[in-house]
């Protein structure tokens, strides 16, 4: 009885660990950084002209940034690359590409606004 009981615990923990990871898998798909040319709007714009000239004001509002950030919004958002292969090819933690990337959506943020 104790084998059937213990090997149950263990299964029941196994099947715990294994609905934990899917869940965390489908936390950080949602999460996923999107590129420009994948949103919503640009797919659907009106006409050609519209789609091309937002993404000429999205290329504008990057072009304002310092280059390594515009270089890490660039990778992050128009290549669709991870935070993880963005800091790779830049020699930088995960949490400095990060950083970088809150500083420079909050500049963008702010230069639209104004």
């Amino acid at each position: 009885m104790d084998k059937q009981q213990t090997a149950y615990e263990r299964l029941k923990v196994q099947v715990d660990r294994i609905g934990w990871r899917i869940q965390y898998r489908a936390k950080t798909i949602r999460k996923r950084e999107h590129s420009f040319y994948d949103l919503e709007y640009i797919r659907t714009a009106v006409s050609f002209t519209d789609g091309s000239e937002n993404r000429m004001m999205i290329e504008q509002l990057i072009n304002t940034l310092p280059p390594q950030g515009k270089l890490i919004i660039y990778k992050l958002y128009i290549q669709d690359q991870t935070e993880s292969e963005v800091a790779r090819q830049l020699n930088m933690s995960q949490q400095a590409v990060n950083k970088w990337k809150r500083k420079m959506i909050e500049q963008l943020s702010q230069t639209v606004s104004s």
